[in-house]
């Protein structure tokens, strides 16, 4: 089985760069950041913080997460039986997925979930620890980025878009914050693998970002195929 594992900053467009990536190249699609996006839901509707363990770990039991593939509607995120997939891309959801992402006992939650469809499948999976943790031995390996201020502006595009009200200042704060978040959290941080293929999309649109990954998926798997 190929993987393709691609990490990157919040708002790099890893995820829909990634799903686009993985229909062309025929491959399964695995977005692990909704993953945790689920789990910050489920703990937000609980009323707890998100950002303590006490308010998280005891309820991972009784957290059941599905990703299923609809024909022509790609992924789809199942929280306990229910389609969150809509849900979870709240903003509140942001921090919260960012928080719980932090705590160990949240990423061997998920492990195996990832890992497994990785083993039956070809995948092409995007988070923040894929390259370094989750799949250490993916053929391809990339880390997605682009300068803080256009990620910023892609996320308060697409916030827009969704007709849901953004102020631009406060999305750019929020980056930066989930930026800090990812790279200095204790376990797993946010950083390129020593293997990864650095693809800065500054100035890119997205056909041409989808372009700079597939150049880079194919030129990576003449050489280790």
């Amino acid at each position: 089985m190929i993987s393709v594992a691609i990490d990157g900053p919040a708002g790099a467009g890893k995820s829909t760069v990634a799903r686009e990536a993985a229909q062309r190249l025929g491959y399964v699609y695995v977005d692990t950041g909704a993953m945790y996006r689920a789990i910050g839901l489920y703990i937000c509707r609980l009323g707890k913080r998100t950002d303590v363990k006490q308010d998280v770990l005891p309820y991972l039991k009784d957290i059941k997460i599905e990703i299923k593939y609809i024909k022509g509607e790609g992924q789809r995120i199942y929280l306990n039986g229910e389609d969150v997939s809509e849900k979870i891309r709240e903003p509140e959801i942001s921090m919260a997925a960012s928080n719980v992402s932090a705590m160990g006992e949240v990423r061997d939650f998920l492990f195996e979930l990832q890992r497994s469809t990785a083993r039956e499948n070809n995948v092409v999976m995007d988070g923040r620890d894929i390259g370094t943790v989750v799949l250490p031995n993916a053929q391809v390996k990339i880390f997605l980025t682009a300068q803080l201020e256009e990620r910023a502006r892609r996320r308060w595009i697409e916030m827009k878009n969704k007709g849901q009200e953004a102020d631009f200042n406060e999305v750019l704060e929020d980056v930066r914050q989930r930026d800090y978040n990812d790279t200095n959290r204790k376990v797993a941080p946010l950083k390129q693998a020593d293997d990864a293929v650095l693809v800065d999309t500054t100035g890119y649109d997205f056909e041409q970002s989808v372009q700079l990954v597939m150049d880079t998926v194919e030129g990576r798997l003449k050489n280790v195929l």
